[in-house]
């Protein structure tokens, strides 16, 4: 029964941190000063990686918008970017998650690709970069990283 009770408190708790930090990357979002990929990154940076300054999130500039082409969705980016940064150099298990972050994405939504995602408007941008930044932060609670 202890086992339980901590297995459900175990979930509650990923599912509400993953809750605040896709609150926090749809916020940075819709202030319009950050785009998808950044706004992901700064979420996630700071809940699992408030060590490292801001200007960190300045690293995501580049991926907006497919990264300027419209390939690869800029939430997603961001999310591999963090991943990167707070598994800080195990190459392995960051191209694990970012792996299961790709395939989680497609599934959900299709297609990994702007042009796609975005064929219709940008009004749904909004929605993948609170929920891309929720699983990077599922993804990494998983892992055994906490919130600081």
């Amino acid at each position: 029964m202890f086992w339980m009770k901590n297995e459900t408190l175990e979930k509650e708790m990923t599912a509400d941190v993953a809750s605040r930090v896709a609150d926090q990357a749809e916020g940075f979002y819709r202030s319009g000063k950050l785009h998808c990929a950044e706004a992901v990154l700064a979420a996630l940076r700071q809940n699992f990686a408030p060590q490292l300054p801001e200007e960190a999130v300045q690293m995501a500039a580049g991926f907006g918008g497919g990264s300027g082409a419209g390939c690869i969705c800029g939430a997603v980016s961001g999310g591999t970017m963090a991943i990167g940064l707070v598994l800080a150099g195990d190459k392995k298990a960051a191209a694990a998650l970012t792996r299961e972050l790709h395939t989680w994405f497609k599934d959900q939504y299709g297609a990994t690709c702007c042009k796609i995602l975005t064929a219709h408007g940008k009004k749904g941008c909004v929605n993948l970069t609170a929920t891309t930044a929720g699983k990077v932060a599922e993804l990494l609670l998983a892992q055994g990283f906490e919130p600081r």
